[in-house]
């Protein structure tokens, strides 16, 4: 355990603060068992001879090479320059809502995805979902093909024997068509044109983590279905409900960019938001929480009917009961709160809370004169429910009322509710087709399998929350037979526009003015948005009653959540993320049962024993994971895994806990019954890898003890200088590369790790790989608990590369193949490392990683086409570490170079995860120049260096982490 100086003991896994022995065994030992695969009985000395000499055999058998003939463009490419990186707009679409992006590509093919600075929803940012999605396009696993059956058919054929069906119809009797939560507006004109031709045909949309609750929440209270939009920043009180608004319960990173402007003290004239947050399981919510209440998810309505009593809402209200003390105070204490910042402030609820919860909060901040302030409205385009929608599809398959099923995206034989029994009730349709990127579940239960094109392969549209839309254009030729969505439609129905360029652009110059439409086409594709497209605020006349909320009874719930990897399944086959630690467990390749440390010891479990749990009739085991935090009598479980059909990587991962998961319980479960089995199971996180052995880390204190001593950063012996042995390295090139990161902002959401994995061509090493300390990632997100083990706090810290002054790392490797750049970098020559591990020995930080493997060796042809072909892919053997992004700092110097301007500007480089934070809390540019925003952040009384005491001077630096306690819950 490490400390800081507030006296504060700081944990990463309940073995740390046991002090177990089986903690001391890792941490005592670099590399576990087998970690070097090495001949039997064979020293390293022996090792190294072999790979010398494999070297030299491969650089003889290189001396010649077939003769390959290439030949230059015969013609000119519009706006192409060869060899230089070219970037495009498109959008991201999670739960139908677009983020804005744009998509980097070299020599036509995207390479990396980045946030768009002028879409309302990414603000240059984006998640990490949205940038692994990057690597499903070059997945090889990928529905490639027409396939009827398991026979290879082609499109014609399809189209064919689907308009013979179409055509017997009549009408479009016995038609279904369903697809996935959509807001395209050209999808939208499509299917009106499609539903009057087939009147009689059915529209159902269906997304395994849909919104139904949120939009029934708007229904009972406005009488209309209406977009709730929360203004974080403009709220210095912040009330979570079950909602993880800063991670996957939000389909944007708005939120995260709203709430961090609040959160920088020094840029909001000394005040600071504070948050509050009820749930039965770590969120990242509930990690920047300032004070955080554990509470089962059934309860929640409980407390949301107490705070509406104590702010004024009227209404048959319950009241916390006498065994429920934490509760009452944690309420009392929260409304006071609100109501002294009364239209300041927000309270939101998550997805998982029922309709009622949802109307009663919209009560809440009705009362607290927060519409119009913090929360507005807009319109919405489809309230149609999701679920209920699919259970109608579902019983009329059952019932044979269905001749002619199209599903286009999404997976419903795996995600829909299991009671639905989706896959089975598919082959009672007589004539069925699957439209989707992969071969998975639904596609093996559908007569015709269609493979669909990746959105960067694409025309299309996507509408954001506020409305405004944006045109999604490819980066790629379709790297197989795929087609979009919108020309399989326009091919059935016969329709006048099939092209998806045609039907996209005609929808939107239509629109338009014949003297505009070419300028506005093509600012709309610059631009990444479409110009007046928002929405107009609706201000609601009135709020209905505030509904009365049964209490919820006792026993042990069972809670369904998306997981922060895989969401609902979609990226189950995607490596980048399944080796992405969750956020909070750092879990990884798998998904587990979590329940309270008092809850395991009630079921006399350790983790990793296997459990059975049995809810709605239904049962399903699964390891177990204890984590500090949760809620007692509650088990919360990660859906999209235990995938049966899903490519090589993902297949058979995790396990399906979307089987007790029914369309009466779709969100929890209550009354569910957990009993331990004899089995158990590997799971592998890294929560305790790389370990800095108790030394002090993490800095933090409350918002008026920063006031009253803004010097708490400040360690014995960090006020007098210390002196190197080593000779000062000076710099007259201008650039002295240094980098803050934020703590106080920074939410662990592991953009920034995946931005890093796509940027440096990062490998994947599988479940085995990481179980030995093996992960590759630059960038670690350590999670560290302080307090208790049932009800601690906790923070994420970030660490990379330190990027030292005085490296520790190069005074040891023999060869120099670490060495100071005269701009102040710790740069990595590959080529000349040898793998002694001297440096990965001698760094403090642990940041160094070793290739034990040539990870890169087997990879598919199209997965290499990810690649950033300005970044070396490294062999075996080597070491490597974050280079500040090296290669971004070179192109911005020859492009500042061509245009004449030294020295560069501040803030024109932007390192990838930089680039990418959500939250903002990471700054580089040059500390030598007293105006850039690095260095004023490192003038700042809470800036901070990690281990100064050991003086290697890094150039890598934090702010501390500040909280703002409530005096009353202190």
């Amino acid at each position: 355990m490490s400390s800081n100086i507030n006296g504060k003991q700081y944990w990463r896994s309940l073995d740390e603060l046991a002090d177990s022995p089986k903690f001391h065994e890792w941490l005592h030992r670099e590399f576990p068992e087998n970690a070097s695969e090495m001949l039997d009985g064979g020293s390293r000395r022996t090792m190294l001879k072999l790979m010398a000499a494999s070297f030299g055999l491969a650089g003889l058998t290189a001396c010649r090479r077939p003769v390959e003939r290439i030949l230059p463009n015969s013609l000119g490419v519009e706006d192409y320059i060869p060899g230089k990186s070219m970037f495009y707009a498109t959008a991201y679409t999670q739960n139908g809502f677009a983020s804005g992006l744009l998509v980097e590509c070299h020599d036509g093919r995207p390479t990396k995805i980045e946030g768009n600075p002028k879409h309302p929803y990414s603000l240059g940012a984006a998640s990490a979902l949205a940038q692994g999605s990057l690597l499903n396009l070059y997945d090889p696993d990928r529905a490639k093909h027409v396939m009827e059956g398991a026979r290879k058919a082609t499109w014609e054929e399809f189209f064919k024997a689907a308009k013979q069906k179409l055509d017997a119809t009549g009408g479009g009797a016995g038609v279904r068509i369903l697809t996935e939560s959509s807001t395209s507006p050209s999808l939208a004109a499509l299917k009106k044109q499609v539903m009057t031709k087939y009147p009689q045909a059915k529209w159902v949309e269906y997304e395994s983590l849909n919104r139904d609750e949120i939009v029934g929440g708007a229904q009972l209270a406005f009488g209309q279905p209406l977009e709730t939009h929360y203004h974080f920043d403009k709220a210095a009180v912040v009330v979570a409900l079950d909602s993880d608004f800063l991670g996957i319960d939000e389909p944007t990173i708005l939120p995260t960019k709203q709430f961090s402007k609040r959160r920088r003290i020094l840029e909001s004239s000394g005040e600071m938001n504070r948050l509050y947050a009820a749930e039965s399981a770590y969120t990242i919510t509930g990690a920047m929480a300032d004070h955080r209440l554990r509470a089962r998810t059934a309860d929640i309505g409980l407390l949301a009917s107490a705070l509406a009593k104590e702010v004024g809402v009227g209404g048959e209200l319950k009241v916390l009961q006498g065994n429920q003390p934490a509760y009452a105070k944690w309420v009392t204490a929260v409304a006071k709160d609100l109501k002294a910042h009364a239209g300041k402030s927000i309270v939101v609820a998550g997805p998982k809370q029922p309709a009622a919860v949802h109307a009663l909060i919209h009560a809440i901040n009705k009362q607290l004169g927060n519409f119009g302030e913090t929360v507005t409205f807009t319109k919405l385009e489809s309230s149609e429910p999701h679920v209920s929608g699919l259970k109608t599809l579902a019983n009329e398959m059952a019932g044979s009322q269905v001749r002619v099923l199209l599903i286009i995206g999404g997976n419903p034989a795996y995600t829909a509710p299991t009671d639905l029994d989706f896959g089975a009730n598919m082959k009672r349709v007589d004539f069925s087709a699957y439209l989707g990127e992969e071969v998975n579940e639904t596609a093996a239960s559908a007569n015709w399998a269609l493979p669909k094109t990746h959105f960067l392969e694409a025309w299309g549209d996507a509408r954001a929350m506020d409305g405004t839309a944006t045109v999604m254009q490819p980066m790629i030729e379709p790297l197989y037979e795929g087609k979009p969505a919108i020309e399989v439609l326009a091919l059935l129905a016969d329709l006048k526009d099939k092209r998806p360029y045609d039907i996209v652009h005609n929808y939107w110059t239509e629109q338009w003015s014949a003297a505009d439409r070419e300028r506005k086409w093509r600012k709309a594709l610059h631009e990444g948005t479409v110009e007046g497209t928002a929405y107009a605020e609706v201000k609601p006349a009135s709020v209905a009653a505030a509904p009365a909320l049964p209490a919820a009874p006792e026993g042990m719930e069972v809670v369904f959540r998306p997981s922060a990897s895989l969401y609902d399944g979609r990226f189950a086959n995607n490596p980048w993320l399944q080796e992405t630690p969750d956020p909070i467990t750092k879990l990884v390749w798998d998904n587990a049962a979590m329940v309270s440390p008092a809850t395991a010891k009630s079921l006399n479990v350790v983790n990793g024993d296997v459990l059975t749990i049995q809810a709605s009739g239904r049962e399903v085991s699964t390891p177990v994971m204890i984590q500090p935090g949760h809620a007692e009598n509650s088990v919360t479980v990660a859906l999209g895994y235990g995938r049966t059909r899903c490519g090589h990587v993902g297949t058979g991962v995790g396990h399906n806990v979307g089987v007790i998961r029914t369309s009466t319980a779709f969100w929890y479960a209550i009354g569910a019954k957990v009993t331990k089995t004899s089995d158990s199971y590997a799971l592998v996180t890294t929560q305790e890898h790389f370990s800095m052995e108790g030394r002090p880390l993490v800095l933090e204190a409350g918002l008026e003890e920063y006031k009253k001593h803004p010097e708490f950063v400040k360690g014995e012996g960090e006020h007098q200088e210390l002196f190197s042995l080593f000779e000062e390295h000076k710099y007259d090139k201008g650039n002295q590369w240094g980098m803050v990161i934020d703590l106080n902002t920074c939410i662990g959401c592991n953009a920034c790790l995946v931005a890093c994995i796509a940027e440096n061509n990062i490998p994947v090493v599988g479940k085995a790989g990481v179980a030995k300390g093996r992960e590759m990632h630059w960038i670690r997100l350590d999670r560290y608990y302080v307090g208790n083990s049932e009800d601690p706090q906790l923070v994420t810290q970030p660490i990379n590369c330190q990027q030292c002054e005085s490296a520790p790392c190069e005074s040891v490797c023999p060869v120099a193949a670490t060495i100071h750049s005269p701009e102040g970098l710790n740069d990595m020559a590959y080529n000349r490392c040898i793998g002694t591990r001297y440096c990965a020995n001698n760094c403090p930080y642990k940041v160094r990683r070793f290739n034990f493997l040539d990870y890169h060796k087997d990879l598919q042809e199209s997965t290499k086409m990810v690649h950033n072909p300005n970044v070396t892919v490294r062999m075996r053997g080597v070491m490597e570490k974050c280079n500040y992004c090296v290669q971004r700092i070179q192109e911005t110097k020859i492009a500042a170079h061509a245009d004449g301007r030294r020295p560069i500007r501040d803030g024109e480089v932007l390192t990838a995860c930089q680039q990418t934070c959500p939250a903002d809390a990471i700054v580089f540019g040059n500390i030598l120049d007293p105006n850039s925003e690095v260095a004023k952040r490192k003038k700042q009384d809470t800036h901070y260096a990690l281990l100064a005491e050991l003086n290697t001077k890094p150039r890598t630096t934090f702010s501390a982490k500040l909280r703002n306690p409530n005096p009353e819950l202190a």
